[in-house]
């Protein structure tokens, strides 16, 4: 498995795959522009080519996902708003588009009290049309974008499989439309795998609702809150009410195993650091050892 880690992108967007490098990530997540500003970037064509230069060239940063803007709200019943958030999707995919980036990961956002129904073929007429004018600038096919199920906080959109696989489905089943799995997200939103077997349960209820080959990356995190608290609260692994070997479980599953895992964890206070990318590896390696020990007893 791929693990990656979320890094600044400060000093140019290049720099962003050497402090992957010094963090010993296989793969790296970046902002484009702002998280919390709808203001966009402005990134020339130089910028962007030097960083598919940089990335084709790099030996072990292997692959890069761009987080779009926390502000996007792709569900609200404010047309304006939803509108101003569709165009700030358009301009985060044209951005990770140029970049050869794997996937542009989005928070779906909230319906505000109107209900998921009601809301669904919007956001769906919403990401195909994202989709079409990023596609229509660049004048070629954009990377994934990808659906990141939510913890279930107030009317937030996305908080199950279910929600997941609808929105999809309201979208015409479209190749590029993929899913993020945050494991903290899942937990808070009151799906546990605190063992192998409820583990194996959370993945096959994944590709039995979302379907094979849509899940594109794995955000790792531990949790600050417990079990169904419906809060976004990411802690380091191992620290939190998850921990490792429930994580373990869960990133050692077969089915996951080509998918890459990009931590978003709060490290000393200015995210992931090297130790949370080894403590990755560890909990991965700890979960292998484990369903490989189940496998020989189960054999004999």
């Amino acid at each position: 498995m791929i693990i990656g880690a979320h890094v600044k992108s400060s000093g140019g967007l290049a720099s962003a795959l050497r402090r992957g490098r010094e963090l010993g990530a296989d793969a790296i997540q970046i902002f484009t522009q702002s998280p919390r500003m709808w203001r966009s970037s402005s990134h020339s064509p130089d910028e962007l080519a030097a960083y598919r230069a940089a990335q084709q060239a790099e030996t072990h940063v292997r692959t890069t996902f761009c987080h779009a803007t926390y502000l996007i709200n792709l569900a609200s019943p404010d047309t304006d708003l939803a509108e101003r958030s569709r165009n700030c999707l358009v301009e985060n995919l044209v951005t990770a588009s140029a970049i050869a980036a794997s996937g542009v990961i989005v928070h779906v956002g909230s319906h505000r009290g109107e209900g998921f129904e009601r809301v669904a073929g919007a956001v769906a007429r919403r990401l195909l049309s994202a989709l079409d004018e990023a596609g229509a600038v660049l004048g070629s096919a954009t990377c994934p974008l990808l659906l990141e199920n939510a913890a279930g906080a107030g009317g937030t959109v996305g908080r199950t499989f279910d929600e997941l696989a609808a929105l999809i489905a309201a979208a015409g089943g479209d190749a590029r439309l993929g899913v993020c799995l945050d494991t903290q997200h899942l937990f808070a939103s009151g799906v546990p795998y605190r063992d192998e077997p409820e583990a194996n349960a959370v993945v096959s209820s994944l590709e039995r609702t979302i379907g094979p080959g849509r899940l594109g990356c794995i955000h790792l995190n531990d949790s600050k809150v417990v079990l169904g608290a419906n809060r976004d609260r990411h802690e380091n692994l191992g620290e939190g009410e998850i921990g490792a070997e429930a994580l373990g479980h869960l990133i050692s599953h077969p089915g996951l195993a080509t998918v890459p895992s990009i931590l978003e964890v709060p490290g000393s206070g200015d995210g992931p650091r090297a130790q949370d990318v080894i403590a990755a590896r560890a909990i991965l390696s700890a979960g292998l050892q484990w369903r490989n020990r189940r496998k020989g007893l189960s054999a004999q």
